[in-house]
C-alpha cells in the first residue's frame, strides 16, 4: 500500500520515500545520525500500519501522520475494514495532500 501510494503521489509530483522498519529496536539502535537521515528527507513523516498506531509516533513526531487501526471490534473482510478505517490508498493520499497544502 505504501508503495502504492508512493507512486500515486509522484503522478502529482509530490516527493515520497518509503521505508520498511520491520524492527523499531534494530532501527533505534542505529546511530543517531543515520536515523536522522531517514526520517528528516521529506517535510512529513507518515506511518502506515494494518494495527495499532501509537508506537510510530516518536518516528512521525507531533507533525506528521499515523494511519492504522486503532479501534477494535469490527469483523469484516479486510478490504471493508480498512475501508471503514480509512486506510486505503486514496484515503491516505487525500490526508497527506491536506497536510501538505497547510
Amino acid at each position: 500500500m505504501a508503495c502504492d501510494i508512493s507512486h500515486k503521489l509522484a503522478t502529482e509530483s509530490i516527493y515520497s520515500k518509503v521505508i520498511s522498519m520491520p524492527c523499531q529496536e534494530l532501527f533505534d539502535q542505529q546511530i543517531s545520525d543515520y536515523r536522522d537521515k531517514v526520517l528528516t528527507e521529506t517535510k512529513l513523516v507518515v506511518s502506515i500500519e494494518a494495527s495499532e498506531t501509537n508506537y510510530w509516533k516518536k518516528y512521525t513526531g507531533t507533525n506528521g501522520l499515523n494511519f492504522g487501526i486503532n479501534d477494535f471490534g469490527k469483523s469484516a473482510p479486510y478490504k471493508e475494514i480498512y475501508n471503514y478505517f480509512e486506510l486505503s490508498s486514496e484515503s491516505i493520499i487525500k490526508k497527506i495532500k491536506e497536510k501538505l497544502w497547510k
